[in-house]
């Protein structure tokens, strides 16, 4: 929605989001989201799970990166909340202090869900390639799929798909396997 006084939504303008929602700026529309259903938050920390130990702390992994949960990106006069982002660590040596973040991340991953899928596909990919972010990746829970894309140029190039019980082995985190029905919220084993 654009501000009642019809000017374009500015940062501050995020601060009146309830804090039960997502708010994001794309080319001057506030979009106000509902926080993610249990399927979508249930694959995101799955998500997260596999890649902070090998690239974030280096635990059977290379290390190097900063993986974190729905940032904060101030990309120009866009606010946009990627599920997960990461930064390799030779581009952002330190955590910023500020609350956003300005420098673009090396990847990005959206999980889709019915309230937010279009916004993801449709406006936030092609914003994330025009800020020069190098890699996303895509996670359907309900139809059970990853895509990966790679920027070229200014446009993503999908360069792999996986679904079900694949293992992946996607870039920019192609040195582990991770086992895709991990994401997929199912039930722990009985014990």
């Amino acid at each position: 929605m654009r501000h009642p006084s019809g000017r374009p939504a500015t940062f501050k303008d995020l601060e009146s989001v309830p804090e039960n929602k997502v708010g994001e700026i794309i080319d001057g529309t506030l979009y106000v989201s509902p926080r993610p259903a249990p399927i979508h938050q249930a694959a995101s920390s799955a998500l997260g799970g596999e890649l902070i130990g090998p690239y974030q702390f280096g635990r059977g992994g290379p290390g190097g990166w900063w993986i974190l949960d729905e940032p904060e990106l101030h990309l120009g006069d866009d606010a946009l909340v990627p599920d997960i982002a990461g930064w390799r660590r030779e581009r952002m040596p330190q955590l910023p202090s500020e609350a956003a973040f300005t420098l673009p991340p090396d990847w990005v991953c959206e999980v889709l869900s019915p309230s937010t899928r279009r916004l993801d596909l449709a406006k936030k990919l092609p914003k994330y390639a025009r800020a020069g972010v190098e890699h996303a990746w895509v996670i359907d829970p309900v139809a059970k799929t990853l895509q990966v894309f790679r920027r070229q140029d200014k446009m993503w190039l999908i360069t792999a798909t996986f679904a079900g019980d694949d293992k992946a082995r996607a870039e920019p985190f192609d040195t582990i396997e991770i086992d895709l029905t991990n994401l997929w919220g199912a039930e722990a084993p009985e014990t």
